[in-house]
């Protein structure tokens, strides 16, 4: 029998010598296998576990509330943050209003990076919203993501490398495992009804799309932010407002602004 999986995370009252160490004979004489350890923010510790009997679990957790030196803080089914907490050794921020929205810093590339990956390997339509300030590193989490979960990926729209904008796209380029990539901003200067043909036909099929700047995109779109499952934000600071004042998104006909690279 595999047993199943449960995440375990407490909060240290008392960081005394061997703490861990009672913690871990207790999952021991209870038969209940760590997988995973790691520290989880400030005195909190992490754990992924397995058992064979739900039974185990209901046992440990009534020990370890009577233990004085630790507080339970989450006894359950692992959810994508706490494994990915466990793997990083930080929870992922989560805007208190909007449960859909995800914050980042720079300095947390990697587990961004590993976010993502995690969403890009679920099968079906998902829509994933980024924002972020120029050169944060928007696209290259987007396309680093993909690598990692074993996608393609291919710019509708794009200011990476080059500008790209796409009115159609070639029978190999329809594929399920692949990674599509819109930049709210480019797309809407574009005043090719072609191109928004094609990001429509995009939106209708069941694989996963990236819109980077999705607030300037749902403004030159019938679409709303409600269509989002995920919105990251990405941030050089803490602090860093993302704003749009002086970005002129409205359609043009040609490309060669001093807007173009802008984001």
């Amino acid at each position: 029998m595999e047993g199943k999986e449960w995440y375990l995370e407490y909060e240290i009252q008392r960081d005394r010598p061997g703490l861990l160490g009672d913690v871990a004979s207790l999952l021991g004489m209870l038969g209940i296998n760590i997988i995973t350890i790691n520290g989880v923010d400030n005195l909190r510790r992490g754990m992924l576990l397995r058992s064979d009997e739900s039974q185990q679990i209901e046992n440990l957790e009534a020990i370890l509330s009577n233990m004085e030196n630790i507080t339970i803080t989450k006894l359950r089914s692992p959810k994508l943050r706490d494994r990915l907490a466990v793997r990083h050794g930080r929870y992922i921020q989560r805007d208190a209003d909007d449960k859909k929205t995800f914050r980042f810093e720079r300095d947390e590339l990697g587990l961004l990076v590993d976010f993502m990956a995690e969403l890009f390997k679920q099968d079906g339509h998902r829509l994933i919203g980024v924002r972020g300030m120029p050169r944060v590193g928007k696209t290259e989490s987007v396309v680093a993501s993909s690598v990692c979960a074993n996608k393609r990926w291919l710019f509708i729209s794009s200011t990476m490398l080059k500008q790209t904008i796409r009115d159609q796209l070639i029978d190999g380029e329809y594929a399920e495992d692949q990674i599509y990539i819109i930049d709210g901003i480019v797309s809407a200067r574009r005043h090719s009804e072609k191109h928004w043909q094609l990001v429509r036909e995009m939106m209708r099929m069941p694989v996963t799309k990236v819109v980077e700047h999705p607030d300037i995109f749902v403004e030159a779109t019938e679409y709303d932010m409600n269509d989002f499952d995920y919105i990251i934000e990405l941030r050089s600071t803490p602090d860093e407002e993302i704003t749009y004042k002086n970005v002129d998104w409205r359609p043009h006909d040609d490309f060669s602004g001093p807007h173009q690279f802008d984001f």
